[in-house]
């Protein structure tokens, strides 16, 4: 399998941040092992997400978290989970309008707003093992949506090296059966 084609979804991100870890377990494994972290298992990285989107429990697997609202699934693969969410990411409120459809995630252009793209995805490596990866993409919309992705830019650069090491990294673990 090769990495998805996430420039379908969102070909010209404001904002890009993309991690990948290998591991020595198989690339199904690696897949079941990445669908199965919790919110609890990912330290820090599980904690924020919580404080960003209030309401969701620890309990929650982040599989869980992008296919239900207020993400949506706008595609899934053998190996692969692409999800969307679109709203005013920068504020403490739950602020993200309730998508139906993918197609109305691909249109959405309300200005004041942001498209935030989520994909995460597994492939198998030559010679053994697989590269488990995360993807997130964001574009700013309108004035409004520019000035509030750059609001929360200091917060990205400084907390996204979580996704590799708590989140991938909870993953990697799982699969490779260390506690």
């Amino acid at each position: 399998m090769t990495p998805p084609d996430l420039d379908r979804w969102l070909g010209k991100p404001t904002l890009r941040v993309a991690h990948a870890r290998k591991t020595d377990a198989d690339v199904d494994a690696a897949w079941a092992a990445a669908r199965s972290v919790l919110l609890r298992d990912a330290g820090l990285l599980g904690r924020l997400v919580r404080w960003r989107i209030p309401g969701t429990p620890a309990e929650v697997s982040f599989e869980e978290l992008f296919s239900s609202p207020p993400f949506i699934v706008l595609g899934e693969e053998q190996r692969a989970l692409i999800s969307g969410l679109v709203g005013r990411i920068w504020t403490l409120r739950r602020d993200y309008p309730a998508l139906s459809t993918p197609e109305e995630f691909q249109g959405w252009s309300k200005p004041g707003t942001a498209r935030v793209l989520f994909a995460h995805w597994a492939v198998a490596v030559d010679g053994g093992g697989a590269r488990l990866a995360s993807e997130v993409r964001v574009e700013a919309i309108g004035v409004q949506g520019r000035m509030g992705v750059a609001a929360v830019r200091p917060l990205v650069r400084g907390f996204h090296h979580l996704i590799f090491t708590d989140g991938l990294g909870a993953a990697v673990r799982r699969a490779e059966g260390v506690s």
